[in-house]
Order: C-alpha cells, then structure tokens, then sequence
C-alpha cells in the first residue's frame, strides 16, 4: 500500500505525451497547444479611440475648436489635426495624425455650425496605442496551454487558423461482475444497474479525451482477458471497475500481467479508493479502479484526470479554495488519508450527509473535497481547510 501522492507522483512521472497534429481553430476548444504562438502584428494594430468623441489636441481644450472629419470604425482618416481644428471620431477608430486626445462626446457642447468647446476641466487622453497590449513577434501562447474561449479569442487575433496541437487520448472503460446489467436493464435480484461505465465516461469526456465503453467483463478469466485485450489494442488508456480487489472471483491482477501489463501499485492508502491499481505496458497505461461509484469517481479525480491532462501536453491544476469549516468532522480509522465531500455555504465548508463508497448521491449536492491526513482524527469548527473542486 502506498500513499496517494506517492501514486499520483508516479502516474504522472510515466507520461508521455501524444503526437501532434493541426486543427481547425472553431474546434481546438478543450485542446493543449504543441508549439508556442506568436503575434503576426501589435495589438492594437494602430492607435485607436477608446470612446465615441472627439480627437483633437490637449493644447486646444482652451478653446473653440471646428470639426473637419468624421472618422468610424473601420475608416482611416484623410485629414491631419491642426491648431483649432477637430475630428468626431468612433469607438475604434484610428486616432488622426496630430491629435493627442479623445475627449469623449458627452464632454463638449456646441457653439455653431461644426463648432464645438470643451466643457469640463480635465479628461483622460482615450486612447488605446499601437501595441500596448502585445507587441508583433511577442509570445501570446506558450506550448502547452490548454485552450478555453478567451485563448481561441487570442488564437483569431493573431490569425492562427490552424494551430497545432495534440492529439486526443482514447480512454477505453470496461466494467466488470456477474452482478451487473446495463441501465437499460431492470435488475433482478442480486443485480445492480451499470453505473460506473456511464460516469467514468462522462468524467472522460469533461477531462478532454475521448471515451470507449467496451462492455460488462463477467467473472471469468476469458470473459475479462478478452475484453481488456481488446481495449489495450485500440486505446491510449484502459481503465477497469471492479474486480480489484482479494475476493475469490477477481481476475483482474492476473490477467494484466498476462497481457503484459507491470502492475506498478496495487493499493493506496486513501478511502475511497484503495483497491486501486495501476499498471503500464507496450506503451499503453492500465487502471483497475473500485467497484463502488464513489471510489472510482473520486480516484478518476485524483489519478486518471491528471494523467489524461499530461497525455495531452498540459499540466492540470485543480481549482482549490482555502475556506473555514463550518462544523466539525470526526472519524474512528486513521490509517489511511480520507477524501470527504463537502459543501460550501457562506463561505463556510461543511461534510455533506456520506453512507460510504457506494453512496454516488452525495457527490449530488457536493461542491469539493477535503483531505483528512492520515493519523488525524477529525476537523474542527473553524480550521481552514483546502477545497479541491470536482
């Protein structure tokens, strides 16, 4: 048995990035950049209006000025600034030659025929210069940098089409007992509903890769080599629920080794989730995660959802917030580290009401994780602990 960060340490220190490939920029979101992105021009490519106003010099604001352009959006202008003289110009558009400020529309009156004054006191210069913002030749994008909105918003800026980037792991997902039928299926006695294939599909395909489901393994050694066989043939990972454990029909361990698969631990000392085993081999990685949804949702979280991340070139950091409990938690067993769901309420964390690891209902209404140490008891009314968002 070993302890969760020494897994996830490990995970993380077998993988191996995919190979990379161009795409279309309207469908890299989700996707981790393979090379650095450079600006092709400034930004802003000129100096621009930042309002709707005039453009004219600060040493004229004393006086009357004559309004000789109109300058929108899109429109270079043809006229320069002069002593006494003015240009209406739009949100955007191209400050003339020879104006310093923009002083916004609101703030003149007029005073005749394409006449105008100013009439307060002092105004900011509204203007946005060329290449304030990024300058052409600057790095805007690193290598990778995973792709959300507002980076496929600098992807377009700066006119790149056709990013490359790489390449999307395929996670094949096998459940597996006797006691099991799909959820289509109305159980019979001693039978319970697939829930996990569909979950760890789910969580899959929010982590970015792309998930297949290769069926129910029944308790038998053929049933289980065939279809794991068949998942390491066709994908990047595989990962297992069930079957992981001591008891008489798990077949699991046995036939990964047989398939090539160096098991590299067997269990970890966290609950949920410490039957876990992972395993590498042929190039491919291997996850025999708990049967109870919660262990295999929570230990996806922890060591699966990483390692799809760093498959893809990125390094994931989870977002965590520092909070006060709100009430107190207390447990009997310490050996192993404890991952609580909880909720936040006023700033403020709390357990949410958990039966066990085949309790997936309370990750319902659970906004986090908190880890208990190992050799700790509880958590007090008032200590701060760190939130691990799901």
């Amino acid at each position: 048995m070993i302890e969760l960060e020494v897994a996830q340490k490990l995970v993380l220190s077998l993988a191996k990035t995919m190979a990379s490939e161009h795409t279309h920029l309207p469908v890299t979101l989700g996707r981790v950049l393979a090379e650095d992105v450079f600006a092709d021009t400034d930004m802003p490519p000129f100096d621009k209006s930042a309002v709707d106003g005039f453009a004219c010099r600060r040493a004229d604001l004393d006086q009357e000025l004559e309004m000789i352009e109109v300058i929108p959006a899109g429109y270079y202008p043809e006229m320069a600034i002069t002593p006494g003289t003015c240009a209406k110009i739009m949100t955007g558009g191209p400050v003339p030659e020879g104006a310093d400020t923009v002083v916004m529309v609101e703030d003149f009156i007029e005073t005749g025929e394409r006449k105008i004054r100013f009439s307060k006191e002092k105004t900011a210069a509204n203007i946005c210069y060329q290449g304030e913002d990024v300058k052409r030749g600057q790095l805007v994008l690193p290598e990778g940098t995973l792709i959300r909105p507002q980076e496929m918003a600098v992807l377009a800026s700066v006119g790149c089409i056709n990013p490359l980037v790489y390449k999307i792991p395929v996670i094949g997902i096998i459940s597996t007992g006797d006691e099991l039928v799909e959820p289509s299926e109305m159980p019979k006695l001693s039978q319970i509903r697939n829930s996990n294939a569909t979950q760890l599909m789910a969580q899959v395909t929010r982590a970015g890769a792309t998930p297949e489901y290769f069926g129910i393994a029944r308790d038998s050694r053929e049933s289980t080599r065939n279809l794991v066989s068949s998942a390491l043939n066709k994908c990047d990972v595989v990962l297992l629920t069930g079957g992981v454990s001591m008891g008489d029909y798990d077949y699991v361990p046995g036939v990964l080794k047989e398939l090539g698969i160096t098991l590299l631990f067997e269990s970890i000392a966290v609950q949920p989730g410490r039957p876990t085993i992972f395993g590498t081999g042929n190039g491919k990685y291997l996850f025999g995660l708990p049967g109870n949804p919660v262990s295999s949702f929570v230990q996806f979280e922890m060591l699966v959802k990483p390692l799809i991340f760093a498959l893809m070139g990125h390094s994931f950091k989870p977002g965590v917030f520092t909070l006060p409990m709100g009430s107190s938690y207390q447990r009997r067993n310490t050996k192993r580290k404890s991952l609580l769901p909880v909720v936040i309420r006023e700033s403020k964390v709390y357990p949410v009401e958990y039966h066990g690891s085949a309790h997936i209902h309370a990750y319902i209404f659970a906004d986090g994780i908190v880890a208990v140490e190992i050799g700790k008891t509880g958590l007090e009314t008032g200590e701060w602990v760190d939130v691990r968002q799901i």
